[in-house]
C-alpha cells in the first residue's frame, strides 16, 4: 500500500469545507475519495493548531457540541441494539 502525500493547501481546503460548511468528515472524505480517518486526523491537527485563534467561550461551546454529538451517536447505537434485541425476542415468543 502506498502512502500519498497531500499538499498542505489541499488538506486545509478539505478541513475548511468540514468546519465552515458544517459537513461531516465521512461525506467530505467520500467526495474527495479519501479515508475518513485521514481526514479526521487533518481536522484534529487543524483544530489543535488553531485553538488559540478561538476565544475561550467559542472553544468551550465547540467542545460541548463535540461531546454532545458523541453522546448522541452512542445513544443512537444503544437504541438500535435495543430495537434489534426486542425484535429478536418478539420472534422467539411466537
Amino acid at each position: 500500500m502506498t502512502r500519498t502525500k497531500y499538499p498542505d493547501e489541499f488538506k486545509e481546503q478539505v478541513v475548511r469545507e468540514i468546519l465552515e460548511k458544517e459537513r461531516t468528515i465521512a461525506s467530505v472524505a467520500a467526495s474527495y475519495d479519501l479515508v475518513p480517518q485521514t481526514v479526521g486526523g487533518w481536522v484534529a491537527k487543524y483544530k489543535k493548531k488553531h485553538a488559540e485563534d478561538q476565544d475561550p467561550e467559542a472553544a468551550a461551546e465547540s467542545a460541548e457540541i463535540a461531546r454532545l454529538r458523541a453522546e448522541n451517536r452512542e445513544l443512537r447505537q444503544e437504541n438500535e441494539f435495543l430495537k434489534k434485541a426486542a425484535a429478536f425476542f418478539a420472534r422467539e415468543r411466537r
